[in-house]
């Protein structure tokens, strides 16, 4: 076998920027550096982990100063959690650096250098923001360094909880999580005290074996609250055990669902979920609009910036109502219900057949009769023989999934000639990288970041593109 070579360790490297994916960024000798749990300022001792052609990646082995711009992280599981990588960042400073990030995707990317960039749109709450978390069971959960000269057998060593980043067997016990309001982290460690009491067996991520699999809680603005169980094991005495017991224990869960996945993967897109007790759905309110969500319906986990999204999305349409709209990757059709007070006639398409019967379903809830759907994978579907066959777009809005467009649906778009397309990402690389192939007949008038994701790397950005 090769010896692998030694990776090079560097002493009192100042960090100077943050990078995509929530990385900061260094420069050793021309050479661009990035590295974890570090901040711009920060002067650290970096262990190079990966050596690539471009790049090194590092991890910090120690720190001789803390940058000015450190936030105190009120976390307790941070740097260990993957969930909230930016608590150690004032949120004005993480707002700061994704306003930049973005800015700088759409120039360096996009080739987009004269449009008005506009400041981005913060939270007003950036904790406990979430509408949905899905947490994990594990009887291998993750131990920190004080506990491994600890005998197994005086070590509780099942966990409920998130995957730790970069090991999948890994589950990190949750105790208190700041994403999500009560009473999320009341009915996790319930679940969890009862489930040990009980002797039901949580999952082993590597043998596939065990009871309990994933627990979804799902809550929204109109007071009603979702839960979904997710067991590996058909064990009906087991299963109406903690189903009763959740029923007891917490009366404001008004969906309770189940359902028995034993595939290889946690999605239950695929798979028959069962009421248990209470309505089969929740409702979600924006606007005057309401949206009805089941156990697999998609939509946007924050829903205050939800909110300020669409409602942005529509401003930049710029609607006088007598447009025809095309929704690209409309999902359960929130966009498409929210501008078709507005428009003339709205089309929307997306390939999930679930999520188009709920956007139906949403879209006659909501009375609205101008709205058209239609499912399929997109580039199968909106072909020149589509547009011909219906009306040809005034406007196009697109909100890819993080990939992007596929070239063919860029094409199209091209063709079809829209005077106006709006470009919704939660990618600001991929539609960066689509909006400089749009470039060949539109230009950039406009871009808007919305921060949907505090204390995260992620953030959303809205382009409005019009006809040169």
């Amino acid at each position: 076998m090769r010896k692998r070579k030694k990776l090079p360790f560097f002493e009192k490297v100042v960090i100077s920027d943050v990078a995509a994916e929530g990385k900061s960024l260094a420069r050793i000798d021309d050479m661009v550096v990035f590295a974890k749990k570090c901040v711009p300022g920060d002067v650290v001792d970096l262990q190079i982990i990966k050596k690539k052609k471009n790049y090194l990646e590092g991890i910090p082995v120690a720190f001789h100063s803390l940058s000015k711009e450190r936030a105190e992280p009120f976390c307790k599981y941070f740097g260990t959690c993957g969930g909230c990588s930016w608590q150690n960042l004032p949120y004005e400073k993480q707002l700061w650096y994704k306003q930049k990030l973005v800015y700088e995707q759409l120039k360096r990317i996009g080739g987009v250098d004269n449009a008005k960039m506009l400041p981005i749109v913060g939270a007003e709450n950036n904790t406990f923001y979430r509408n949905k978390l899905e947490f994990t069971f594990s009887n291998k959960r993750w131990l920190y360094e004080s506990e491994m000269d600890v005998p197994d057998a005086d070590k509780n060593l099942n966990a409920l909880g998130f995957h730790v980043p970069g090991r999948f067997d890994k589950v990190l016990d949750i105790d208190t999580c700041y994403l999500q309001r009560s009473p999320s982290n009341e009915i996790r460690n319930a679940v969890r005290k009862f489930a040990l009491q009980n002797d039901l067996s949580f999952f082993d991520l590597r043998q596939n074996t065990g009871l309990l699999r994933n627990l979804i809680i799902r809550t929204s603005s109109t007071g009603e609250l979702m839960v979904v169980v997710a067991f590996y094991q058909n064990d009906r005495v087991a299963i109406e055990t903690l189903m009763d017991f959740l029923v007891a224990t917490f009366p404001s869960i008004t969906s309770l669902h189940y359902v028995i996945n034993q595939k290889a993967n946690d999605t239950i897109l695929d798979q028959e979920i069962i009421l248990y007790h209470g309505n089969p759905f929740i409702f979600e309110e924006l606007e005057n609009l309401k949206f009805k969500l089941g156990p697999k319906s998609f939509f946007q986990t924050n829903t205050e910036q939800a909110l300020k999204l669409y409602r942005l999305t529509r401003e930049f349409a710029g609607l006088s109502g007598e447009e025809t709209v095309y929704d690209l990757y409309t999902g359960t059709g929130t966009i498409a219900c929210f501008i078709a007070g507005q428009a003339k006639k709205v089309i929307g398409i997306e390939n999930v057949p679930e999520a188009i019967n709920d956007a139906k379903e949403n879209a006659r809830n909501n009375h609205l009769d101008n709205i058209h759907f239609f499912t399929g994978d997109m580039k199968d579907v909106l072909t020149p023989a589509f547009i011909a066959g219906q009306e040809k777009p005034d406007i196009i809005i697109v909100d890819p999934p993080r990939a992007g467009l596929h070239p063919d649906v860029v094409k199209t778009i091209l063709d079809a000639e829209a005077q106006k397309i709006v470009y919704v990402s939660c990618n600001p690389a991929t539609q960066a990288r689509d909006i400089s192939l749009l470039l060949e007949k539109y230009k950039v008038e406009k871009a808007q970041p919305v921060d949907m994701f505090p204390h995260t790397h992620h953030v959303e950005n809205i382009a409005l593109l019009a006809l040169k």
